[in-house]
């Protein structure tokens, strides 16, 4: 398979001082051409094999390899296999003679020889059986010459020294010198230990393999089964390279098998990964000339893990626009982010280079190209919250290019105004229903999980109102106490880049504490309480999201969670933060106290959650004391045929007519002759909350009284007395209906 070329920038295929940096930084551990591990090797071994007595390792079925492939021939029953086999199996056991009687070659197919396979051919094919018991002798070997492995008492080839098995086997590792491969077999302290053969790869390959599996054992996040890995080196072998930097990693891809391109891509780009990081080292001097900048080699992890600019047809306008991302990523702003502007601005370079609106620079974009762009957004995306997404990414990249002054030929008319963006109505929260949050919390329910780390998670989630991303990467450490002994969850909110608290109860601290013994018994010195399970040989590698995402809907189909309607339900993890947030509000949680809960930047975004149901606001109207200005208490009868009315003028009135100090009872279509004068107004109504307002502003009035008696104004006497007068029966009348009243009265 001939590799195809990449038009992508990339390494050249020479690397001045390589070979000198492999030769000072390979240690001798894997220097040797034939690499041995122990089953002890945290990464590239495993558990022992379950037969009592090997100590290899056991890979499949709790079997190491050669365990497995005797069982399997005629798979007995495993555990009586496992307590019966023979712990010194050979690593490769004796190959099994022809089955025409007298013939010690080796088996080739249909459990006979070379020389009788060919023979049978010959005669037809017959029925193999009958045919063995009547075939006629094949020609012995001087001296009845045997196998060179010690143990092998088949023939010898015609031309060889090998037995036909054994020879298969020396040509298929490149025919490496005879008695290397012999001792291979015959050295009982090779055979209890995984083996890398790397004698067949040129001197300066080998190293680099060698590097390679040095920094994978230094890494410890991944675990390495050296019978895959040597199947990976003999690809390496057949594409003829010698430097794995000689090709693209698209190259590499191209290069394997189709079957086999998902499980040995992976590990190869990584190998490549490693030595281009020796050869050039890795920051904006590598990234920023690709037209796909690895964001792991600049040490941001993300789940996004790469920013493209490979469809930008215009090489002025790819410039500009890495110069943007590269400002935007060092400034903070999410890897995310900076992906989706590079795509945003990726659609409107191909809408440049499209006629009628081809151009040929930055001072070719004006106002109204920009318009036939916008028009060209709603067309595709019709008021979509696409279509925004789309306006902001490109105002941002005009603004910052007269900001920072990367094109001072950019025309001053081409600008993104407020009224460019289109209209969209506020959307309510995404708060679950309480119906399908009683299915969800349900303990029956909750005990169907799979996996204990993902109930905790979503317990985490319903009580903490935690992003699924920040749950998932808890530290280990992540409870906290306060002076009175209070525990707090401690998390890093990610997308506001900080350390927040929320607190927590003795169930969940419980949980919790469960969650971290587990961790502990798998990886004692991991410092996450949800490390991922599998490719995590240290445990330093957070479970990621999707997995989450994953298990959440089989739960949730495994739980039989449904709608209103009786549909089965999907949920997403956010949710969860929305439902909270709803929650609190309507249990009457200050807007403030939810603000630092939800860890909100600003209270406009909790604000978001403040919009309460209408039977919360009613029931708080309902239930409230209403005083008017003579400091008589007024009804609603709720269930009175003015109720519903009377509640839709409460409404309007709360909303068009709020004082500091009540509300107006007056119908929005009348206007009030009373200016301002609210408390000598009869249709003034006022509740207890405003009680502090109150008894403050009557200290006020009567400190304006008494000047004005002492100068003699009896006319501002006469204007401020009537309302004290009144403040003063509305401040009795509302007292009366505090609670420990009659107490605090006791008391004086």
């Amino acid at each position: 398979m001939t590799p195809t070329s990449n038009s992508s920038r990339e390494l050249p295929a020479a690397h001045p001082g390589l070979l000198e940096r492999l030769m000072t930084t390979v240690q001798p551990r894997f220097r040797s051409d034939i690499l041995t591990f122990e089953p002890s090797d945290p990464v590239f071994g495993g558990d022992p094999c379950r037969v009592p007595g090997c100590d290899r390792t056991g890979r499949t079925r709790g079997l190491c390899r050669y365990h497995y492939l005797q069982w399997n021939q005629h798979q007995p029953d495993l555990g009586e296999f496992i307590a019966t086999a023979d712990p010194t199996w050979r690593r490769y056991p004796a190959p099994s003679p022809c089955q025409v009687p007298g013939c010690r070659h080796g088996r080739r197919a249909k459990g006979i020889c070379s020389p009788h396979y060919q023979r049978w051919i010959s005669d037809g094919r017959p029925e193999v059986t009958e045919w063995i018991m009547s075939a006629g002798p094949v020609p012995v070997p001087p001296d009845e010459v045997t196998c060179l492995i010690s143990y092998c008492h088949l023939w010898v080839q015609s031309v060889g020294i090998f037995c036909y098995v054994h020879q298969a086997a020396w040509r298929r590792h490149h025919r490496p010198d005879v008695e290397e491969f012999a001792r291979r077999f015959d050295d009982e302290t090779l055979l209890n230990r995984d083996q890398l053969d790397l004698r067949a790869l040129p001197v300066h390959l080998r190293l680099e393999i060698q590097y390679v599996l040095q920094r994978r054992g230094q890494d410890g996040h991944t675990k390495v089964n050296p019978g895959e890995t040597q199947r990976l080196i003999n690809f390496v072998v057949a594409s003829g390279v010698t430097s794995l930097l000689d090709w693209s990693e698209q190259q590499w891809k191209e290069f394997l098998p189709a079957s086999d391109r998902k499980s040995y891509a992976p590990p190869l780009i990584y190998g490549r990964n490693q030595i281009e990081d020796l050869a050039v080292g890795r920051g904006w001097h590598v990234e920023y000339p690709r037209d796909i900048w690895r964001l792991r080699k600049l040490d941001i992890t993300d789940p996004v893990a790469h920013v493209r600019f490979d469809q930008i047809p215009q090489p002025w306008l790819k410039e500009l626009i890495k110069r943007w991302a590269r400002w935007r990523l060092t400034s903070g702003l999410s890897a995310g982010i900076a992906a989706r502007g590079a795509r945003v601005l990726t659609r409107f370079a191909l809408f440049l280079a499209t006629p009628p609106a081809s151009i040929a620079g930055i001072g070719d974009i004006n106002r109204p190209l920009l318009e036939q762009y916008l028009a060209d957004l709603h067309t595709e995306y019709g008021g979509r919250k696409l279509q925004t997404e789309h306006i902001e990414h490109l105002s941002g990249f005009l603004t910052a290019l007269r900001q920072h002054g990367w094109a001072d030929d950019l025309p001053a008319g081409a600008r993104i105004f407020a009224t460019d963006y289109p209209k969209r109505g506020q959307r309510l929260p995404r708060a679950l229903p309480e119906h399908v949050m009683a299915q969800v919390d349900h303990p029956d329910n909750l005990s169907r999980w799979d996996n204990p780390a993902h109930r905790l998670i979503t317990e985490i989630l319903i009580r903490c109102g935690l992003r699924v991303s920040d749950a998932c990467r808890l530290a280990g450490d992540c409870v906290v106490h306060d002076a009175e002994g209070a525990p707090y969850l401690r998390y890093f909110n990610h997308k506001m880049k900080r350390e927040a608290l929320v607190p927590i109860d003795e169930q969940l601290l419980a949980q919790i504490a469960h969650q971290r013994e587990r961790v502990r018994e798998r990886w004692p010195d991991s410092p996450l309480l949800f490390p991922r399970a599998k490719s995590n040989a240290a445990g330093t590698q957070p479970t990621d999201s999707g997995s989450y995402r994953l298990g959440l809907r089989r739960w949730l189909e495994r739980c039989d969670v449904r709608d209103e309607c009786g549909q089965p339900i999907r949920i997403q993890p956010h949710q969860w933060r929305h439902t909270l947030g709803t929650r609190l509000i309507n249990r009457d949680v200050p807007q403030h106290v939810v603000q630092k809960i939800l860890d909100h930047e600003s209270a406009e975004m909790t604000a978001h959650y403040a919009r309460l149901a209408d039977s919360t606001v009613r029931r708080h109207w309902e239930s409230a004391m209403k005083v008017n200005i003579r400091g008589e208490q007024v009804t609603i009868d709720p269930d009175g045929p003015l109720a519903e009315a009377s509640w839709a003028k409460q409404r309007i009135g709360r909303a068009t007519q709020a004082l500091p100090n009540g509300y107006c009872g007056l119908p929005v279509q009348q206007s009030c002759p009373h200016a301002n004068a609210c408390l000598t107004c009869p249709m003034f109504l006022t509740t207890p909350e405003f009680l502090p307002q109150h008894r403050q502003q009557r200290q006020q009035v009567l400190q304006i009284i008494t000047a004005a008696e002492a100068r003699g104004q009896k006319r501002l006497v006469e204007m401020n007395q009537q309302v004290a007068d009144n403040l003063a029966k509305v401040i009795t009348t509302l007292e009366v209906d505090q609670p420990g009243h009659g107490d605090a009265a006791d008391a004086i």
